[in-house]
């Protein structure tokens, strides 16, 4: 339900000229600032705009303003009236400021490079643009592409962050049961046997493999223990030979 009654300024227009409330209680109730209704009551605000009885509508009893005029730190409660419910909602195309409005080409890039995913409707309801505009960017056919610079509609005070989260999760329940996936993730997805079969340690380029160590080489390359020092000359035992020259000695 809305928290202000329908037709606010009518509202405060006919409280302003039927009853002694105070503008701080006008502006709370119909959910304005009390300098507006201070300008309503001088003639600068709401000219030409015709008074709406809110009790006549059902939307405030007698008594609430009874209590009103009598302590002015009183707040009038609105009734519940179901056909106001909903009536805050936004309806058709975002209004977007005049201030702001050349920052929402900037906003469709980002959206379009960061959330791919949107559709066309769900952009056009988050910057409050046409879907031929989100057409020519996507295809960057607009005629100033090249000077655009992706900006988030968040921080550019297009939409709140709440309402991008919705849109994007939105996207990706409606992206997953249909099971749409994209050339890239298609590209990165591999078999179960080559995933097995991938090396943890990275692999050298092609080009930089062909600088190692040819394998016939480290085959015939024989390693040796050159830890003791006498294998470099390959003596004879000193035993050996004393009985070998013991043997021939002509004077035995």
């Amino acid at each position: 339900m809305t928290n202000k009654p329908l037709m606010a300024k009518a509202t405060a227009v006919w409280l302003v000229d039927n009853t002694t409330l105070t503008f701080k209680q006008i502006a709370d109730f119909c959910s304005m600032h009390e300098l507006e209704v201070q300008g309503i009551a001088d003639g600068d605000v709401a000219v030409g705009v015709k008074g709406f009885d809110p009790v006549a509508s059902n939307q405030l009893d007698a008594r609430e303003i009874e209590k009103g005029e009598k302590d002015p730190l009183y707040k009038l409660r609105l009734k519940f009236n179901a056909a106001a419910v909903g009536e805050d909602k936004r309806r058709g195309p975002r209004y977007t400021p005049l201030s702001k409005r050349q920052d929402r080409p900037n906003a469709i890039l980002w959206l379009v490079k960061f959330h791919p995913e949107l559709a066309d409707a769900q952009i056009a309801r988050l910057v409050g643009t046409t879907k031929p505009t989100i057409a020519s960017i996507r295809e960057r056919t607009h005629w100033n592409i090249g000077s655009m610079t992706a900006i988030d509609p968040v921080a550019l005070g297009l939409c709140r962050q709440s309402e991008l989260d919705s849109e994007v999760q939105k996207a990706a329940k409606k992206r997953a049961a249909d099971g749409v996936m994209s050339d890239d993730e298609r590209r990165k997805l591999v078999s179960t046997e080559q995933s097995l079969g991938m090396s943890p340690e990275p692999r050298l380029p092609g080009g930089i493999e062909g600088f190692g160590l040819d394998p016939r080489e480290e085959e015939r390359e024989d390693p040796k223990d050159f830890s003791d020092a006498d294998s470099f000359f390959n003596l004879p035992h000193g035993d050996d030979d004393e009985d070998e020259d013991d043997s021939h000695d002509p004077r035995r």
